[in-house]
């Protein structure tokens, strides 16, 4: 979507910062078993275009993302500049099964900062990447 408004980001652009963000923590969101929203902070990687986080497949995440629509979001804010980015990824987060993927991902060393069991791991492709240029 072209636009001219110098706030809003290229898609590419998104991926980018994201790529070399230097903490590779984001906000997944996802609905809760009453249909409410439920944000949480998540460790990512980015995988081409997609998103890969993990998460304990018994965890609300585990159980409320799964196969469904997932919001993921991603923001870099310097504070004494009044300045920075947010990027929002919208897809449909589906379980990594392929052994030679998920070996490959273990080798990426995704490491969850909480502690716990996160042995699921979860690939969202982009049906949709937004952001803008906060300044």
């Amino acid at each position: 979507m072209a636009t001219d408004d110098p706030t809003v980001l290229a898609p590419e652009r998104c991926l980018h910062l994201l790529r070399s963000h230097p903490v590779p923590v984001g906000r997944l969101g996802v609905t809760d078993g009453d249909g409410q929203p439920l944000i949480v902070p998540v460790n990512y990687l980015l995988d081409g275009d997609a998103v890969v986080i993990r998460a304990d497949p018994d965890s609300l995440v585990g159980r409320r993302a799964l196969e469904r629509p997932v919001a993921f979001e991603v923001d870099d804010v310097d504070a004494a500049w009044l300045a920075g980015w947010s990027v929002l990824i919208e897809g449909t987060a589906r379980r990594v099964s392929d052994v030679v993927e998920l070996a490959r991902f273990r080798r990426l060393r995704l490491q969850p900062w909480a502690s716990g069991r996160r042995c699921l791991y979860l690939r969202i492709d982009p049906e949709r990447v937004t952001g803008r240029q906060l300044c």
